[in-house]
This record gives structure tokens, C-alpha cells and sequence, in this order.
């Protein structure tokens, strides 16, 4: 079952490698190029020109906040169907171990939100900034269904299809899937950076970029800390479930760690990670086979932890008070989920999550393009945590197996006996 599932992701991720390599630094250099664009056209813009500048983001946000519903349900309800086809006692495990990975991390970053960001120095008042003109010009266009509705429809038509063996609705949610990807691909993807350019020329033309540029530094430095005391609690959860040395693996995970940040794939990293994971005298031929490719789609703790952490200080920054901790569970919840689900794509954990912050967080187009370009500034880092971490779930997973086959053998023991 391990060699037979483990094929289909080498050849697949191996071959579209070197492509998305490029074509996620690509989008770096374009959201960074959004960025400082933006930041100085807002710097000396005069009104006029910000009525226009205003009018453009009006009109992308209304499209892309069109595409998030079609994006839920293209995503979620095929990822659903797929998990029951190919459901197993060692897949069943390890799409566990990525899920409690994705919301542990998830809820340690909620926690240290809690305890720092109120101390952060961050501007929440509106006292001296130059009041937004209005947009000039509007083109509402409103989404077929709520967001909420969208991840109800797309939860409830996965399971169904799964409980009624629907062939021809899974493979019309398979279409869907794909004719979603390419509008993700070539059009939403392409419309962020100048989306994201329109929403910094805003925050400078109001004068709060420059008040707030220094806690984005501090939040990346915070994360990046908190992406090593995640991948420290996973590999010791893993020692203990496995009764084996952690550091006998995570020791060998370095080359492929510094890949993932030049690389900012997990697909490009994944010949080095399985390199990397096949050096560790603790970890079995099978069970690399198996864990490694499958972490490098389902398991984003690094990118959780991350995002997780971000929404809470913009949600501060922009709105001025953190989300409940009822809002928080909830998102976390469902964070964990949408994370195994979330397209091969660049930026697919913030697509996959896009749901979420907009139905239960409550962003607006400026949180959503706040959280997109500042996500994407540390993504390698994510990455490279997520990477490193799908060391730790193999060794759990190496530890769940071998507690089986001993299971198993002791029962043939006594079968024998009598």
C-alpha cells in the first residue's frame, strides 16, 4: 500500500518541480513589487488620483470575494471524497497526525497572540490619518452564496458522495476542482498583486504604513521563533510514541530545510526530503515512502502557525480588539481541515483559509490583502518548517506501526501455542 500510494505524488510533484519553483518566487518578486509600488504611489498621490486608485481595489476585491465560494467548494468537497477512496488504517493515521500537527500549532500561536500582541505597540487609532476618497466608480458583484454556506455545501456534498458512491458527482466536483485551479492560476493569482499594490497605496496615503512597518518586522521574528518551538514539540511527541531518538532524524533534516527556503515548495523539496529522511536509522524504507510525500501535501503546520498568528495582529491593527476565544476555536477547527485540503498552489494555504478569515474572522478586502502580502513575505520560512516537521510524523507514524506489527506477532504466538 506504501510503494503503490507513494508513486503518484513523485511523479506528480517531480514533474510540476521546477515549474512551480519559478513560478512561486515569481510571485514573491510580484507581491513585493506590489508592495513597495504601492507604498510609494500612496506617498505622493493627491486625492484624485486615490479616487481612482480606490476604485481599482473596489473592483478587484469584488472579484476575487466572488471566487471565494467556488473556490471552497472546489477545493473541500473533492479533498473530502478523495480521503474516503483512498481511506486506510496508515492513511487514516497520517492524515491524523497532520491534522492535530496543524491545529496544535495553530493553537499554540492563538495562545501566544494572547499573551503578546495586546503588549505590541500597534497603532489602532485613527487620530491623524488622512481620511480615504471615495471610489469614483463601483461594480458590485455579489457571490452566488455566503462563505458559511459554501463550506456547509462543500463538507455536506463530500461526505455524501462518499456514503452514495456517486461516480458521476465525484467526478463533476473532479472537474470543478480543476476548472477552479486554472481560474485561481490565471486570474486571481495574477489580480493579487495589484490588489495588494492598491491597499498599501491606501494604508500610505492614510499614513498608518509607516506607523505600522515595525510590527511586521517584530511578527515575522516572532513566527519564525515560534516555528522552531513547534517543530521542537513535535519531534519530542514523536520520541515518545516512537520510544526513539527524535534527533536521529530531525539531525539529517537541515539540507532539506535550506532547500525549502530557496525553494519555497515543498514539491521542489521533496526528493531532498526523502534523501534527507532515508539517512535516519529509526525511520523504515515503507514508512518514508509513505509519510514523506504525503506530508508534503497535506501537513502546513509551519504555514498555520503562521497565518494563524498574522490574522490575530491585523485583526488588532485594522479593527482594533483580537478575535474571542470562541472565534478562535472555531477557526482553528476548521483551519486544520482546510489545511490538508489546500491547493498545490502558490499561496494555497492563505486560498485554502480564505473562507475562514472572511466568514469567521470577519476581514474586509484590506485585512485579506494585508494577510496575503505579509504571509507571502515569510513563506519560504513556512514552508521549511512544514518540511522539517514531516520528519516528526513519519517517526510517530514509524512508532504506530511498529506497536502493530509486534501486536500481531504476539497474537500469531499465541495462535501457535494453542
Amino acid at each position: 500500500m506504501a510503494g503503490a500510494f507513494c508513486i503518484r505524488p513523485l511523479k506528480q510533484e517531480d514533474g510540476m518541480a521546477k515549474k512551480s519553483t519559478l513560478g512561486e518566487f515569481g510571485l514573491i518578486l510580484q507581491l513585493v513589487g506590489g508592495i513597495v509600488a504601492g507604498a510609494v504611489i500612496g506617498l505622493m498621490a493627491n486625492e484624485a488620483v486615490m479616487q481612482v486608485i480606490v476604485s481599482i481595489k473596489y473592483v478587484l476585491g469584488q472579484l476575487i470575494f466572488y471566487c471565494v465560494p467556488l473556490v471552497i467548494i472546489a477545493f473541500i468537497a473533492p479533498a473530502i471524497t478523495r480521503l474516503g477512496q483512498n481511506a486506510s488504517k496508515m492513511l487514516a493515521a497520517g492524515v491524523s497526525f497532520a491534522y492535530l500537527s496543524a491545529a496544535g500549532a495553530a493553537t499554540m500561536s492563538a495562545v501566544a497572540g494572547y499573551l503578546i500582541i495586546p503588549h505590541m505597540s500597534i497603532q489602532t487609532q485613527v487620530a491623524g490619518l488622512h481620511e480615504l476618497p471615495k471610489a469614483v466608480f463601483q461594480l458590485n458583484i455579489p457571490p452566488i452564496m455566503s462563505v458559511m454556506t459554501a463550506l456547509v455545501t462543500a463538507i455536506i456534498a463530500g461526505i455524501a458522495i462518499i456514503w452514495t458512491n456517486a461516480e458521476r458527482f465525484e467526478g463533476l466536483f473532479d472537474e470543478l476542482e480543476k476548472i477552479m485551479m486554472q481560474v485561481v492560476e490565471r486570474i486571481i493569482i495574477p489580480m493579487l498583486p495589484f490588489f495588494i499594490a492598491t491597499t498599501f497605496a491606501g494604508l500610505a496615503y492614510e499614513g498608518s504604513l509607516t506607523k505600522q512597518l515595525p510590527i511586521f518586522l517584530q511578527v515575522i521574528v516572532i513566527v519564525l521563533v515560534g516555528h522552531f518551538i513547534w517543530l521542537t514539540v513535535l519531534y519530542t511527541i514523536a520520541g515518545v510514541i516512537s520510544k526513539k531518538n527524535p534527533l536521529e532524524v530531525f539531525r539529517h533534516y537541515a539540507p532539506a530545510y535550506l532547500t525549502a527556503v530557496g525553494t519555497m515548495s515543498s514539491a521542489a523539496t521533496l526528493p531532498v526530503s526523502l534523501e534527507c529522511a532515508s539517512k535516519s536509522k529509526v525511520l523504515s524504507k515503507e514508512t518514508v515512502e509513505f509519510m514523506v510525500p504525503l506530508g508534503a501535501t497535506i501537513h502546513l503546520c509551519g504555514s498555520v502557525l503562521t497565518e494563524t498568528f498574522f490574522a490575530m495582529t491585523i485583526s488588532m491593527m485594522l479593527y482594533g480588539t483580537l478575535p474571542s476565544f470562541g472565534t478562535m476555536a472555531l477557526f482553528i477547527l476548521l483551519f486544520g481541515i482546510f489545511a490538508i485540503g489546500a491547493p498545490g498552489v502558490p499561496g494555497g494555504t492563505v486560498m485554502a483559509s480564505l473562507g475562514i478569515v472572511v466568514g469567521v474572522l470577519h476581514f474586509d478586502p484590506a485585512g485579506v490583502a494585508l494577510l496575503l502580502a505579509v504571509f507571502a513575505l515569510q513563506d519560504s520560512f513556512g514552508t521549511a518548517c512544514n518540511v522539517t516537521g514531516d520528519g516528526a510524523l513519519a517517526l510517530m507514524l514509524e512508532g504506530i506501526s511498529n506497536r502493530q506489527s509486534a501486536s500481531v506477532d504476539a497474537t500469531d504466538q499465541c495462535l501457535d501455542t494453542l
